[in-house]
């Protein structure tokens, strides 16, 4: 028989280690995200919720809150003894509420949370909160305060859209075999040629040596207007490879339609010599995304449709239900200048079309996406393909246009003749800084081709929003502020 003493340790930890599995079997309050919580999924459970309040209603017995913690534009009701009110539970104020999950006797919710516990985490003064609690802002007040407006409800059902719609195209081209590209963000190249570029440069001061060689890259080196060229590289080895990132122009302009930093979608096909293997690729990135986010985000666009742009539902409807239009550039100016609109820019055969050629052209052709194809050759950069057509001389390239954008994607297919390449980078002095992408020529070179789709305009052109500024978590442009 064992000892006195060895015994009563021996109980005593058996005491202990039986305390702790009890407490590791007990119920435990688990911390669910709202869209969980509303999903009616875990009725009975008792859960804790982490949010922002969006609503406040004390009564004599009862309070009610209304918690969103962004994972979906409904929000959860919260209904607590008002025993449990504290003075900083005010709209905007952060929360943590633990309590009962149960289906709700309202019409208006499956669901409410019977909190036992509400505790204010972050508090919120509603007399300096720039939003108001039963006020609907327009998009160009909550423009004014960027570092706030995602705390919103139009602004939170955006950011959601755009997560969801990068998912959705990282996916479509995932399924479709392309290889995704990290293209540098710093580069050397004017891909675009339009020469508007942010310069990079180091921001000390630089030693004696620095003189003698200025640039950091020994050669001036710039924020990136394209991933085109280095995805060109790409296609040397793999046939269809795409990048998804940001972009940048140093264009001085405020409009509505323009940023300095803004998202493309650019993807590149290698063994092409048709411009219909491109169009494909556009119109069926368009269909797949689209359709996607009106699967997985319905509520969200059902906010912007029907309270931001009321019928831009139907005009998306038809744009999945009907094929894409292709005209050529001739036909195009043909249907311009048999308009009887006036137009502020001319349409003379070798313009460049504007936003109101562009709009009309769609309009006129049933108000569907347009392709615009065979544009002329001075136009174009120097990789775009030479037609050799006459007397029009045209270029290998096609843009698509859509409902209320105008230009939402560009591109072309790329001259895979060296000599023609070499002659045009002669002519426009750049053979020796192209020296490197004549060598993808003379190397195992295909026939190839390629594209880029501008992410914010492809949000504009779904939900029906005018200004490109409200499509982007924060916009950068000429003489904007900096966060």
């Amino acid at each position: 028989m064992l000892p006195a003493k060895v015994r009563a340790s021996v109980c005593g930890a058996s005491r202990r280690i039986l305390n702790s599995f009890r407490f590791y079997c007990q119920k435990t309050t688990r911390k669910q995200r709202i869209c969980e919580a509303i999903s009616s999924v875990e009725v009975g459970a008792h859960i804790t919720v982490q949010g922002w309040v969006r609503s406040v209603r004390l009564q004599k017995d009862n309070l009610f809150l209304h918690v969103n913690d962004g994972s979906s534009l409904q929000s959860l009701q919260i209904v607590a003894s008002s025993d449990l009110n504290d003075r900083l539970l005010t709209f905007g104020s952060a929360v943590e509420v633990s309590g009962n999950l149960v289906k709700s006797p309202s019409r208006k919710q499956d669901v409410e949370l019977q909190a036992d516990q509400i505790h204010v985490v972050g508090e919120c003064n509603p007399v300096d909160f720039p939003f108001k609690i039963k006020e609907r802002h327009s998009l160009e007040y909550l423009r004014q305060f960027p570092h706030l407006r995602c705390r919103t409800n139009v602004f939170s059902s955006l950011l959601r859209i755009r997560s969801e719609a990068t998912a959705a195209i990282q996916s479509y081209f995932k399924e479709n075999g392309f290889i995704q590209i990290h293209t540098p963000v710093i580069s050397s190249n004017d891909c675009e040629g339009a020469g508007e570029l942010f310069q990079v440069e180091p921001s000390g001061q630089g030693t004696d040596q620095d003189k003698e060689n200025p640039h950091f890259f020994s050669v001036p080196a710039y924020l990136t207007v394209s991933g085109q060229l280095h995805l060109e590289v790409m296609s040397g080895a793999f046939p269809r490879v795409y990048t998804f990132g940001p972009t940048f122009r140093a264009e001085n302009s405020q409009s509505r339609r323009h940023l300095a930093e803004f998202y493309m979608v650019e993807a590149e096909i290698s063994f092409t010599k048709s411009l219909a293997d491109l169009m494909k690729v556009m119109e069926d990135m368009f269909r797949s995304t689209t359709e996607h986010l009106l699967a997985h985000c319905a509520d969200d666009v059902e906010l912007f449709h029907k309270h931001v742009a009321p019928g831009q539902r139907d005009i998306v409807d038809l744009m999945l239900k009907k094929k894409f239009n292709v005209i050529t550039y001739s036909e195009a100016i043909d249907i311009l200048n048999h308009s009887s609109q006036t137009f502020s820019f001319n349409t003379d055969w070798g313009c460049d079309l504007q936003t109101e050629h562009e709009k009309y052209l769609v309009k006129h052709c049933g108000s569907l996406p347009l392709f615009v194809t065979d544009y002329p050759y001075e136009l174009k950069p120097f990789y775009a393909r030479d037609n050799q057509d006459h007397p029009e001389h045209t270029a290998a390239a096609v843009d698509l246009l859509v409902p209320g954008v105008g230009e939402l994607c560009g591109g072309s297919l790329r001259e895979d003749r060296l000599e023609l390449l070499r002659t045009r980078l002669a002519q426009a002095g750049l053979e020796e800084t192209y020296r490197w992408y004549l060598d993808l020529r003379r190397f195992g070179s295909v026939a190839h081709g390629g594209f880029g789709m501008g992410f914010e305009r492809y949000l504009q052109c779904v939900l029906g929003v005018d200004n490109i500024k409200d499509v982007i978590p924060f916009p950068r442009f000429s003489h904007s502020c900096l966060l």
